[in-house]
């Protein structure tokens, strides 16, 4: 059985981990501190789960939005990444601050978490630039809806961007250029939706 997302009420937080109560039965799973620190006992919530069964265990990651747990898994796609290090990652980095790292080939702001040092995080960077944003298991992001949720503002304005780079690139720009267009687009208008991103983007290469 693979969890996708629990929907109750927070029974216990830990930390390292929270317990959530759904339908009377608590689900542990593992998570971040900045998740952690935003879930209080008895408050509802929702939590993306990603869902990692061995022979001997099944272990259940808890995050704020289905973007964060893509990201948790296209992290591991990378040589020397595993679960503890894309934990930490995800905990210190937002999904949007990734993705600025990536187009920006800025390894130093990887180094923010907690145990990847200077060459596991330029070998994040150099596996993963370029490529286009991890999708949600089923295409795309889900509008984040728990008031716990801790990227409920960043996510829209990542999934615009996700969009408007793939667009770019569908017309045949770069990934990487696109990336670093849109970026900037961004940073010019943060507000922007995903036909201005596009339409800033264009503007920005054309000139670069």
């Amino acid at each position: 059985m693979i969890i996708g997302r629990l929907r109750g009420e927070i029974a216990t937080v830990g930390t390292d981990s929270v317990m959530i109560d759904v339908g009377g039965v608590g689900y542990v799973a593992l998570a971040g501190s900045r998740l952690l620190s935003r879930l209080s006992p008895g408050e509802k919530a929702e939590l993306h789960i990603e869902t990692r069964v061995t022979e001997s265990s099944i272990t259940l990651f808890a995050f704020e939005s289905d973007e964060a747990r893509a990201w948790f898994v296209r992290l591991q796609d990378v040589p020397g990444v595993a679960g503890k290090s894309a934990m930490a990652i995800m905990d210190a980095l937002s999904p949007p601050e990734i993705l600025d790292a990536l187009a920006t080939g800025d390894a130093a702001t990887i180094t923010r978490a907690k145990g990847v040092g200077k060459k596991l995080a330029e070998r994040i960077v150099g596996e993963l630039s370029g490529k286009p944003p991890p999708m949600g298991r089923f295409g795309a992001f889900a509008p984040a809806t728990s008031k716990s949720s801790t990227e409920a503002d960043s996510a829209p304005a990542s999934g615009a961007r996700s969009e408007a780079v793939s667009a770019l690139v569908n017309l045949g720009y770069p990934q990487a250029d696109a990336s670093r267009a849109v970026l900037s687009a961004s940073r010019n208008d943060p507000q922007a939706d995903v036909s201005a991103l596009i339409r800033a983007g264009l503007k920005e290469l054309s000139t670069s």
